[in-house]
C-alpha cells in the first residue's frame, strides 16, 4: 500500500514553542506509522529571537517559501525582549490575513477527569466549538491617532465587515455544525443592540444563509450573555459562530472551562488553501527550557491538522491516547505539575496511540 505523504511547515517561534512542537511532532510521525502516512517536516525559524539578530519579522517572499506546503504547524509566538504587537501583529496576523485563513476554529471539550473549575459539570456538558472570523472586525488594523500624547488625544479603531467576509464564515459554520451532526445546533454570538451596524449584517446573512440549511437549528446569543451561558450551561452549546473579536475573548473561557490553556488547540484556517494549527496557550517564556511545559495543546493542535487533511482515523488515535493519559497519568494539567516532564508526556501519548 502507497504511503499517503504530507508536507507539514513547521514554525517553532519562541519560549516553550519548540518544546511542545518536539513533542506534536513526535506524536505526527509516531501516528503515521501506525496509519502509513509519511510526513515531511521542514523548519522555519521566524520568530522573536531571529527578529532580535536580523530585525526581520518575515521575509519579504514568504508566501513563496510555504507554496507547496499542506499545512503550518506553530509552536508559540511572544518573545519577552520584543515589544508586544510587533511578533503577533508581524507573523501571526499577517500570515492569517495574507494566506487568507479566514476561520478561527476552537473546539471546547472536557476530556474525563480533567479538573473543571465548573463543579458537576462532566465530558458530555462541555463539548462544543467556536467558529471566529479570523481576518476582519476590529483586527484588521483600520484606524488611526490624533494629537498623540497630548489631553486632545484621539484614538479610533474601526470594525471592518464585509458581506463576503461574514458570510463566508457563517457559510463554513453552518457547514462544520451539519458535519459535527451532534446537537445540529448553530449559535450566532453577537450584539446586536448596540453594535448596530455590524452585528444588523451578522444577524442579516445569518439568517438569510439559515434558510439553505433547514436541518440546522439556529439561535442568537448577545455576547454578555453568551460568556454566562458557557459558565452556567455549556451544554446549551453546540457551534457557536462570532466576529473576531468576540471570538478571542470566548475562546479563553472556554479554554478555562476545558481545563486550561495546556490542553486548548486551534486552527486557523483557509478552507481551500493553507491553513495553520497551533495551542493558543501562548509561548510562557518563564519556562523556557525548563522541561516542564504541558505539551497536550500542540499534541491536539496536530490532530486538528490531521482533521483538516481528513486522516480521521489518525486524528482519532491521537485524541483517544490523549483522553487516555489525561484521565489515568497526569496530576494536572499545568505546567509543573503534571507529575512528568514536557518530553515524558510526549512519549505517554505516544505509547498509547
Amino acid at each position: 500500500m502507497t504511503k499517503k505523504t504530507y508536507k507539514i511547515a513547521v514554525l517553532p517561534g519562541d519560549g516553550t514553542g519548540p518544546e511542545v512542537i518536539n513533542e506534536g511532532v513526535k506524536v505526527l510521525k509516531a501516528v503515521g506509522e501506525k496509519e502509513n502516512i509519511d510526513f515531511s517536516f521542514t523548519y522555519f525559524n521566524w520568530g522573536g529571537d531571529n527578529y532580535l539578530q536580523t530585525g526581520e519579522i518575515l521575509p519579504d517572499n514568504f508566501k513563496e517559501q510555504l507554496q507547496g506546503f499542506d499545512a503550518i504547524y506553530l509552536g508559540a509566538i511572544g518573545h519577552p525582549d520584543v515589544k508586544p504587537g510587533i511578533l503577533e501583529k508581524g507573523i501571526l496576523l499577517r500570515l492569517r490575513f495574507e494566506l487568507d485563513q479566514y476561520i478561527n476554529l476552537r473546539p471546547v471539550k472536557l476530556y474525563p477527569n480533567v479538573d473543571c473549575p465548573l463543579k458537576d459539570k462532566k465530558p458530555e456538558d462541555i463539548d462544543f466549538v467556536v467558529v471566529r472570523e479570523n481576518t476582519e472586525g476590529l483586527y484588521a488594523g483600520a484606524g488611526g491617532v490624533l494629537k498623540k500624547g497630548t489631553p486632545d488625544e484621539v484614538a479610533i479603531q474601526e470594525s471592518i465587515n464585509t458581506r463576503k467576509g461574514v458570510e463566508r464564515c457563517i457559510r463554513y459554520a453552518f457547514e462544520y455544525t451539519r458535519k459535527r451532526n451532534k446537537k445540529k445546533k448553530l449559535t450566532l454570538c453577537g450584539k446586536t443592540n448596540v453594535l448596530t451596524y455590524a452585528f444588523d449584517l451578522w444577524e442579516r446573512t445569518y439568517y438569510e444563509v439559515a434558510k439553505e440549511y433547514p436541518d440546522i437549528q439556529t439561535d442568537y446569543v448577545h455576547v454578555d450573555a453568551c460568556c454566562m451561558w458557557m459558565v452556567k450551561n455549556p451544554e446549551w452549546f453546540d457551534v457557536i459562530v462570532t466576529d473576531n473579536m468576540f471570538g478571542d475573548i470566548i475562546t479563553d473561557l472556554g479554554a478555562m472551562i476545558q481545563g486550561g490553556m495546556g490542553i486548548a488547540a486551534g486552527g486557523n484556517i483557509n478552507p481551500h488553501g493553507l491553513s495553520m494549527f497551533e495551542p493558543i496557550g501562548g509561548s510562557a517564556p518563564k519556562y523556557t527550557g525548563l522541561g516542564v511545559i504541558n505539551p497536550i495543546a500542540c499534541i491536539l493542535a496536530g490532530e486538528m491538522l490531521l482533521r483538516f487533511l481528513n486522516e480521521d482515523s489518525a486524528a482519532k488515535r491521537i485524541e483517544d491516547a490523549v483522553i487516555k493519559v489525561v484521565s489515568t497519568k497526569l496530576k494536572s494539567l499545568s505546567a509543573g505539575k503534571m507529575g512528568y516532564s514536557t518530553s515524558e508526556v510526549g512519549d505517554l501519548i505516544v505509547e498509547n496511540l
